[in-house]
């Protein structure tokens, strides 16, 4: 009996080193490029067939419910977005720098300098002090024409941060006068929605919230094309979560039945197709399992919040990997869901050094501002400062200015203004 059992945990081992071998090209490529990452192991194989998930629509896979109901019409243009991009957000734009937005040509002139000096994002990063100089124009002029971009398509460009992106939105949304007061106040300070969450329309509030466009230009991203997301997570009709795998859009293997089993080559043959096909469901448990742990990680995320702190460590000891394989494995990895389509990556964070993670940092720059004077806020210079003398690293400023602009924290000049109006 014991010899027969090391004999099957031989066997085992065998199969189970064969499908890996398989798994982790399989593993690491983008459902994109799957097709191509199998096509050496199908070529080799002639008892193998592969059918390309590619030739069906891809919008028909999308779960009804990430593109349908009240805001049908933005999420049904995100999924085309992926399909094909006419024309680019430059040329949308250029066609709305004109009456009756920017009807003079100071207006038209600033407006253009705005479009000009967007971020990856969408967001306005522009010298307003330079330019306002080099063109005699008063800094309240260019803010004013700059606010106009409220109503700009696609809602949201021209915003300064995610924040005042989510307020241009707010304007153009369907939302009752109650739930718009409380809406300014959640967005004015998103780190802390959860302390909002007893009042009488919070539940409007986050279900408009979660129907913005984050970022404001995610429609026309830069190979937005070929962007196909893995998993699609959304809130059914009961609402509750659900992770579902994109599997329809995966490549399918035929295994023929018609080549005679009785020869050697033949069995080896099938044998190596059979773990073709368990290094492929492989990929889509463990693609699924990631899914689940981002959504009880990321709970707060799907629901209108923040990203909060997830190493790839918390991840790898999970599935028993190396951070590293985990680290590939998400890389080209996208996730669908009300709130655009997103990379896996984008849900956990990375390490400054072996000891100290961007999410410490984070935590310390939110507990800096919230003690910070209201009179005399933070500086970002001011808030590096205490950061590296805390965590013993070296950063930059724009480092700093990069994590504010996540957490959804004004600058300085902002936030005093803001709490002045809050007495």
């Amino acid at each position: 009996m014991g010899a027969l059992r090391q004999t099957q945990s031989v066997e085992s081992k065998h199969k189970l080193s064969n499908t890996l071998r398989n798994w982790l090209p399989i593993l690491h490529s983008s459902l994109s490029d799957l097709p191509e990452a199998m096509a050496p192991f199908v070529e080799a194989n002639p008892v193998v067939e592969l059918k390309n998930g590619y030739e069906e629509d891809f919008e028909k896979k999308i779960p009804k419910k990430i593109i349908s109901g009240a805001v049908s019409n933005s999420r049904t243009e995100q999924i085309e977005a992926l399909t094909i991009q006419s024309r680019s957000l430059f040329e949308i734009l250029d066609e709305q720098l004109g009456a009756p937005l920017f009807p003079t040509p100071i207006s038209q002139k600033i407006a253009l300098f705005v479009v000009e000096n967007l971020d990856e994002n969408g967001y306005y990063e522009g010298d307003t002090e330079t330019f306002c100089q080099t063109h005699a124009i008063e800094s309240d002029t260019f803010e004013k024409v700059r606010q106009r971009f409220a109503h700009v398509e696609p809602i949201g460009i021209g915003a300064k941060d995610l924040a005042e992106s989510f307020l241009f939105q707010l304007d153009n949304a369907e939302i009752s006068d109650s739930a718009y007061a409380l809406a300014l106040k959640v967005i004015n300070n998103m780190q802390e929605i959860h302390s909002y969450s007893s009042e009488e329309r919070f539940a409007e509030v986050i279900h408009v919230i979660s129907t913005f466009k984050n970022p404001p230009n995610i429609e026309y991203q830069e190979d937005s094309a070929q962007i196909v997301p893995d998993l699609m997570i959304y809130f059914n009709d009961d609402n509750e979560i659900e992770v579902k795998l994109n599997d329809a859009y995966y490549p399918t293997i035929n295994i023929d039945a018609n080549y005679g089993v009785e020869h050697d080559f033949v069995k080896e043959k099938i044998k190596e197709a059979k773990s073709l096909v368990d290094a492929l469901d492989m990929r889509k448990a463990t693609l699924y399992k990631v899914g689940l742990m981002i959504v009880e990680y990321q709970y707060d995320f799907f629901c209108g919040g923040q990203i909060m702190p997830l190493t790839l460590k918390t991840l790898a000891d999970e599935f028993g990997h190396n951070p590293s394989t985990i680290s590939r494995a998400i890389a080209n990895k996208y996730i669908a869901c009300d709130r655009g389509v997103l990379a896996m990556k984008e849900f956990f964070t990375t390490a400054i050094d072996d000891d100290v993670s961007n999410a410490a940092i984070k935590e310390y720059l939110i507990s800096l501002v919230k003690e910070e004077s209201h009179a005399k806020p933070l500086s970002d210079m001011k808030l590096l400062e205490k950061i590296e003398a805390k965590f013993k690293v070296k950063m930059v400023r724009r480092t700093i200015a990069k994590y504010r602009k996540q957490l959804n924290i004004a600058g300085s000049s902002e936030r005093k203004k803001l709490y002045q109006l809050g007495g």
